[in-house]
């Protein structure tokens, strides 16, 4: 035979609320554990944030940010790839580039780090998203 087991809704209720908070208490932990391993695993000088990978960030200067790096000879910059996207981090122009330094595809949390030993302005792009583009003046 088999039996049905009847949970009264004033027992159900309580225990499933309680279940749903626990839950999303977990996934806050989780989320400010992932900010804190970000903030806590690169110092980066130049950020490429979420959703850059679509068209309209060059709009507001925001693919790179900062967009331009200013640096004394001899210093090093890094890069860093906050976004789920692929980027890159390439010296020149999308239909010009100079070959001096190339991060090469970078994955989300990937950095790349370049030191610069001339002084100019190096202008740089993403090889996938060509209206990713930013400077570094290096005096």
């Amino acid at each position: 035979m088999n039996k049905i087991i009847v949970i009264p809704l004033s027992i159900f209720l309580p225990i499933l609320i309680i279940v749903g908070v626990l839950s999303v208490a977990s996934d806050k932990s989780e989320i400010s554990s992932e900010i804190e391993e970000i903030e806590n695993s690169v110092d980066a000088d130049v950020i490429m944030p979420t959703k850059v990978s679509r068209p309209g960030c060059e709009e507001i200067d925001r693919c790179y940010i900062p967009s331009m790096v200013n640096i004394v000879k001899g210093e090093t910059v890094t890069w860093l790839n906050e976004d789920s996207a692929f980027h890159s981090v390439t010296s020149g122009f999308y239909d010009e580039p100079t070959g001096l330094f190339d991060s090469g595809y970078m994955e989300y949390l990937q950095s790349f780090s370049y030191t610069f030993d001339d002084s100019g302005v190096f202008d740089y792009y993403c090889t996938l998203h060509p209206w990713m583009k930013a400077q570094v003046v290096v005096e």
